[in-house]
Order: C-alpha cells, then sequence, then structure tokens
C-alpha cells in the first residue's frame, strides 16, 4: 500500500528586491489539501530579520512539529486500542540542531516531553505509558523517514 502526500510551496520576489544581492525575503507559504494556507520562512537563526518572518514557520520547526504530531498520533492510536482513555496530551518538543561529522547542520535530535491526562477506570503505570511511547515511536511514520535521535523525556530507551 503507498500514499501520496503533497505540499505546494510559493516564493515570489518582492517589487524592490534585487535578489542577486542576497538581501530577498524567505518569507513563502505552503498549502496543503483541505484549503490550508500557511505563512512560511527561514529561521530568523538562520536568516537575519528583517530577510526572514518571526512569525512563519520555520522548515526546521515544521520538522519537530511533524515528528511530535505523528508520535501523539500513533501514541493515542495505541493508548485507545489498549482501552485507556487519554483525556489531554500536550507536547513541548525541542529540535536540537547541530554540525554531522562532515559540518553541515542538521536537526541531530529531537525530544518529545509530553504531559498525558488519563481518567477512568484503567490509567496506565509508568512501564505501560514507556512501552505505550516507544511503540509508538516504533510505528510512526515520520519517525521511520528520518535519521534523527528521537527520544521522549523521561523514558528509558531499549
Amino acid at each position: 500500500m503507498s500514499h501520496v502526500y503533497t505540499a505546494h510551496v510559493r516564493w515570489m520576489r518582492g517589487e524592490d528586491e534585487v535578489f542577486s544581492d542576497n538581501r530577498y525575503s524567505r518569507a513563502h507559504r505552503w498549502s496543503f489539501d483541505g484549503g490550508i494556507d500557511v505563512v512560511a520562512s527561514a529561521s530568523p537563526l538562520v536568516v537575519p530579520l528583517p530577510l526572514s518572518r518571526e512569525d512563519a514557520v520555520d522548515p526546521e520547526e515544521a520538522f519537530v512539529a511533524a515528528v511530535s504530531s505523528c508520535h501523539m498520533l500513533t501514541f493515542l492510536g495505541i493508548a485507545a486500542k489498549k482501552r485507556f482513555v487519554v483525556d489531554a496530551y500536550e507536547d513541548k518538543a525541542l529540535g536540537l540542531m547541530t554540525p554531522n561529522e562532515k559540518g553541515k547542520l542538521f536537526i541531530s535530535r529531537i525530544t518529545l516531553d509530553p504531559v498525558i491526562a488519563f481518567s477512568g477506570d484503567r490509567v496506565p503505570t509508568p512501564e505501560q505509558i514507556a512501552d505505550m511511547h516507544h511503540l509508538a515511536h516504533k510505528e510512526c511514520f515520520i519517525a521511520n523517514s528520518v535519521l534523527t535521535d528521537v527520544v521522549v523525556a523521561g523514558i528509558p530507551t531499549h
């Protein structure tokens, strides 16, 4: 079974921008199916303001969010199959960019730090929660697509 995912990414040079002087806006738009339109930009940590937009999503943030979102959705599916009731799941994910062995920057580590609220008669033990996180990481499509270390804070690795 295969699936196709699309994103429409658009950028245009501003009227007053020369471009060849390397002083052009990195702001652009991402459009997705269903009509979602997102303002995107290079990170201000990479391209200084005003050539980037602080109020836009940058590719590095989107990457971290995609890993966190995929892990969460997989975790929720596992918890539901195990008949646990999840009331809320909040993650403050952190991506760390470092140079690789060739000196090129890459997101080398993503730390997920979820806070999960359970209710009902069957609340999972810390060991069961850790097992669900390990399985979520193993089954997450995005985690299976990248080489970055993805860890969940407080959960020992297998």
